[in-house]
């Protein structure tokens, strides 16, 4: 009977790990990413070069000003940190990455659409709304 007993306790504790795990490191990996990322971008001043880029590109600023007049108290996600985490748990931190260096050594008219269509894919239109409301406050800083 205690045999029983301090099995049963292991495979209740061992669930309650798992289950903090699968709630906790998602959101710990993306507060890390979401930091390296602003940390790397603003430290080598891309930060700079993509707002440049953006607002040479009229198709883009179109794409963005979408966001505009949206409240966002009504999105999946109105913070930055919010965002990384739902972008991290749908493509994974690696996919993520290889955007970011595409985004880095500049993007072709291809690879632009390309991003935008795993997006699209990926994300519901209420998640892409409000990844517009951010990068048009971003922008607008």
């Amino acid at each position: 009977m205690k045999l029983i007993k301090v099995l049963f306790s292991i495979i209740i504790v061992l669930g309650i790990i798992v289950v903090a795990a699968y709630y906790f490191v998602p959101t710990l990996v993306a507060d890390q990413v979401m930091e390296k990322v602003s940390r790397e971008l603003q430290d080598s001043g891309h930060l700079e070069t993509v707002k440049n880029e953006i607002e040479n590109d009229p198709e883009l600023q179109a794409f963005i000003a979408e966001g505009k007049n949206v409240d966002s108290s009504k999105l999946p996600f109105q913070t930055k940190e919010e965002a990384t985490r739902a972008l991290v748990t749908k493509f994974g931190i690696s996919e993520i990455q290889e955007i970011q260096s595409k985004a880095q050594n500049g993007l072709t008219a291809e690879e632009k659409q390309e991003i935008f269509n795993k997006l699209e894919s990926n994300l519901t239109e209420e998640e892409m709304l409000a990844l517009k409301v951010l990068a048009y406050k971003e922008l607008s800083k």
